[in-house]
């Protein structure tokens, strides 16, 4: 049976996931995209490259998000959320941003192997030098929907 998620389970997604969609629009065009973002209970952070996602959000920077938890059909949690883009200009702002996006993946990703560097991921002594494009989506409106059912295809196996 499919069940609203309350705003707690909602805020817990959003904060528990570290891929998302974001889905743009201009004359006409769709686009949606998958993306690595950290979520500080207000805004989504993301750190991107120029390209079709960044230059239709500047042109229209109203956007949808998606996230989603998938166990299998039976047991899923989907958050759809509204908001607005906002580029960060400002170094400090961006600082800001980095940080919170580091401290949020790092620990995912550090392995020995991990090369910290001045792509992704990056270190906190890098932060200075991070090109691209870092910036917000203030979360607007937040719906959520999940189902889970006593059996799963994962009690079989």
């Amino acid at each position: 049976m499919i069940t609203l998620l309350e705003n707690q389970q909602i805020e817990q997604l959003l904060s528990r996931q570290i891929v998302g969609r974001i889905a743009c629009h201009v004359d006409n065009l769709l686009y949606l995209v998958p993306v690595s973002y950290a979520y500080d209970g207000k805004y989504v952070y993301v750190h991107s490259h120029e390209g079709t996602k960044i230059n239709m959000m500047r042109k229209n920077p109203e956007i949808c998000f998606e996230v989603d938890d998938i166990t299998d059909m039976a047991n899923w949690q989907s958050v759809i959320a509204w908001g607005r883009f906002e580029e960060l200009k400002k170094e400090e702002d961006r600082q800001k941003a980095l940080r919170t996006l580091l401290n949020r993946k790092l620990p995912l990703s550090s392995s020995i192997t991990t090369h910290l560097g001045k792509t992704w991921p990056f270190s906190e002594d890098d932060l200075d030098d991070i090109t691209g494009i870092v910036y917000r989506i203030e979360l607007t409106k937040k719906t959520g929907r999940a189902e889970q059912t006593s059996f799963s295809h994962s009690d079989c196996q």
